[in-house]
């Protein structure tokens, strides 16, 4: 079996690093918590076994072997007790229990990350079909994880309990994906062992009891499952009457600057319109919402840049399907401004980062890659690891929905 080398350290304050993370934005990034460790995957390429960054390493043991091999855990314990020792080999070839965590992983990343966005028709991830299969992967992967992990597991259990009736139909139906039986196994035992009940909790042990198995009935997948998100851009804008457009254009779409739902994930979403209003100037800025937005009267911001002045905040207010706003701007009649505009929340924002338009981009492109295998038929001899239950549901909507 193909091996490679890999370098462990151990930082100032303990903390034990096997391998490093992937380079890059956040969002090119699948993070695992486990048990005394950070695990890391890239997105965007092959992913392998993870990165580690080891706070307690006598926590970690109990998953290390299991992850990485006997002589990895090892050699990460004679790191941390300060005995040098030579960079042990690591397997290429995952083991079922990290095929199982990378796959946890993913889909953690899919729930904050996933770029949906009607300009640029990526279909949304049903979030209470995610949330199960993620709560069956996190029950999967018990072995990874502390009580905290395992609490999480229940709590998406129990908080995406909606889904469960429509993945029982979709198993019965003549098509199943092969991953559902599995899927809803896990469910059942990691409800069982954390003592849960419930009606559609005991119609799917009933179902999985007398396992008649698939019929002829063939389902509307966008049917079956409750759409969230209605995408219908709204009509008209904010423009200023009897105003002048001095200039126009695209301002900055970063993904970190607010929460995973607010604004449509296209770069083009977030666009703006300078105008002349007698000797004054005015700044429109509008951006395609998606499906969320903020509680308690808290309200998104445009963060403009003028002539590469300092920052002015323009709050935006929702309405029906763009969020808008508007300033009149300091600016001299006879000049044309040089204007960045970015988006944000307010108490959210880490502040403006590097240029990643060619990372969203490369999220755009692997979210299309992913639903169009998602759309494709699933054999045992699958060229391709198993799509997310939500990505065959959105692949199943795309049409209908864009």
């Amino acid at each position: 079996m193909p091996v490679r080398r890999c370098a462990i350290t151990r930082a100032e304050d303990g903390t034990v690093r096997l391998a490093e993370p992937s380079a890059g934005p956040a969002f090119t990034r699948a993070v695992l918590d486990v048990a005394g460790a950070v695990l890391t995957w890239p997105v965007l390429g092959p992913t392998g076994l993870p990165a580690a960054e080891i706070h307690d390493v006598g926590q970690a043991q109990q998953w290390l072997w299991a992850v990485y091999g006997e002589r990895t855990a090892a050699a990460v314990d004679a790191v941390a007790s300060g005995t040098p020792t030579t960079e042990p080999t690591l397997l290429e070839q995952p083991t079922a229990l990290a095929e199982a965590a990378a796959r946890l992983a993913l889909g953690h990343w899919a729930a904050r990350w996933w770029p949906t966005s009607y300009l640029d028709g990526t279909a949304a991830l049903e979030p209470d079909v995610l949330g199960l299969e993620l709560a069956a992967l996190t029950h999967e992967c018990q072995q990874l994880l502390d009580e905290s992990g395992e609490v999480e597991g229940v709590e998406l259990l129990e908080e995406h309990l909606a889904a469960l009736d429509p993945l029982i139909r979709w198993r019965q139906s003549a098509a199943p994906p092969r991953q559902l039986d599995r899927v809803l196994r896990l469910i059942d035992d990691a409800a069982d062992n954390a003592g849960l009940d419930g009606e559609a909790l005991r119609r799917l042990r009933s179902a999985l009891e007398q396992d008649h198995g698939p019929t002829a009935t063939l389902l509307d997948l966008a049917e079956l499952f409750v759409r969230r998100q209605e995408f219908a851009l709204a009509a008209g804008s904010l423009r200023t009457a009897t105003a002048r457009v001095i200039a126009r254009g695209s301002g900055t779409n970063d993904w970190c600057r607010y929460p995973p739902g607010f604004v449509d994930a296209a770069e083009e979403a977030v666009s703006w319109t300078a105008y002349a209003l007698g000797a004054g100037r005015r700044l429109e800025v509008e951006v395609v919402a998606d499906i969320a937005a903020p509680v308690g009267g808290v309200h998104l911001a445009a963060e403009v840049h003028v002539d590469g002045g300092p920052p002015n905040r323009v709050p935006l207010a929702r309405r029906d399907d763009v969020w808008a706003g508007r300033a009149d701007l300091d600016i001299p009649a006879s000049t044309t401004p040089s204007i960045e505009v970015g988006i944000l929340l307010p108490g959210f924002d880490p502040g403006p980062g590097t240029d990643d338009r060619a990372a969203r981009e490369a999220v755009r492109a692997l979210a299309r890659h992913r639903l169009g295998v998602a759309a494709a038929p699933h054999d045992g001899q699958a060229a391709h690891p198993d799509p997310f239950l939500a990505e065959i549901v959105a692949a199943a909507a795309v049409e209908e929905d864009f």
